[in-house]
């Protein structure tokens, strides 16, 4: 961070400016939100055939999950990379630029031939988009939760973070929607050409989240810092330096979330179908179930956390995540389609209870 102190101009922000920023944050994660989940559904349910033929099912499954996981190393270097370039040129062109990464090389994913057509050269394209993404990904959040808070009150820090928050169920809702759209649209067609239209969706969405991203302002905290010419030459570098058990410690606890979040809603899609024997669109209304109660958890844990603390309401989180591990696949392995539903709402509900005020 380079502000040195609470931004002093927000209060004279007018609403229209603050409305604009807060819509823009929001809107832009929903959209990278949407390319990012759809790779891990994909990865679930389709590119074990289209990008690893040949192989034992459990086998193409590990290696697509692989490729999915590149995106997750990929993130900390677009957070590194763009969190600099963000605190000395401006938030806004950030965004623009990570709302483009995102819709390019997801786009191209959709255009991708597969193992059939390139043979080995169509895997390594994939990982090749797969790390774009996560670059990408990795210096959106930062960048519109940033953009967010510095344009509302420091009283209601975490309402305003949790708005970007938002784009998580938004961008898991689209996502979702459209993979059970087209599975139902294309049939048995779905593997083959089905899946590469959400992916190919992604140039509409870029081009309304450009849209609304061009017609916001520069946060008044970041402009008055510019102004007064205290902007670090070496931003990424002075927080590494200066606050190293502060990063560590919030590296642990990000991921304390996010890996049983991605357990909850992708790998599950194959352990429900492959193990337990659920219906492939059942699973994906579950989800979709899911993520619309989300739209209403995460401003609510954002909300709470405003008014009992950060860390009770995370620590609350953390708690309900590691207790409901273990019941979650066990209401799973019924094979009761009302109790796998249950097991993945509560699974999401309980993840937003850290994820709502994880930005503030």
């Amino acid at each position: 961070m380079t502000t040195r102190h609470a931004p002093a101009a927000v209060p004279d922000a007018t609403l229209r400016h603050r409305r604009r920023a807060v819509i823009a944050s929001t809107v832009g994660t929903a959209i990278e939100w949407y390319d990012f989940f759809l790779y891990g559904t994909a990865a679930a349910l389709v590119f074990p055939h289209v990008f690893f033929p040949g192989h034992a099912t459990y086998t193409g499954v590990l290696a697509s999950f692989a490729t999915q996981f590149v995106g997750f190393a990929a993130r900390p270097l677009g957070a590194a990379i763009f969190g600099h370039i963000g605190d000395r040129v401006g938030r806004k062109s950030t965004l623009v630029t990570t709302l483009l990464l995102m819709g390019v090389s997801t786009f191209l994913i959709g255009c991708l031939p597969g193992y059939a057509s390139l043979g080995l050269a169509a895997p390594v394209l994939l990982v090749l988009l797969r790390i774009v993404q996560g670059i990408g990904v990795g210096g959106e959040w930062g960048g519109s939760v940033l953009l967010s808070m510095e344009w509302g009150s420091p009283r209601r820090r975490g309402l305003m973070a949790s708005w970007p928050q938002l784009g998580v169920p938004l961008g898991l809702l689209a996502s979702t929607g459209m993979v059970k759209l087209m599975n139902s649209v294309a049939g048995g067609g779905f593997d083959s050409w089905g899946w590469r239209v959400p992916f190919l969706a992604s140039a509409v969405l870029i081009g309304i989240g450009l849209y609304v991203r061009l017609r916001v302002l520069e946060s008044p905290a970041f402009t008055e810092v510019k102004q007064e010419r205290v902007v670090v030459r070496q931003p990424v570098w002075s927080v590494l330096r200066h606050q190293p058990r502060a990063v560590l410690t919030s590296a642990f606890v990000r991921m304390s979330e996010q890996a049983p979040f991605y357990l909850f809603i992708t790998f599950v899609l194959t352990y429900g179908t492959e193990k337990v024997g659920l219906p492939k669109g059942e699973l994906l209304n579950d989800t979709l179930v899911a993520a619309a109660v989300g739209l209403i958890s995460v401003p609510l844990f954002g909300h709470l956390s405003d008014r009992f603390g950060r860390r009770l309401v995370y620590g609350i989180g953390i708690c309900c995540v590691g207790l409901f591990a273990f019941p979650y696949f066990a209401l799973l392995d019924t094979g009761s389609s009302g109790l796998a539903l249950l097991a993945i709402v509560l699974s999401l509900v309980f993840h937003d209870i850290q994820y709502g005020p994880q930005a503030a």
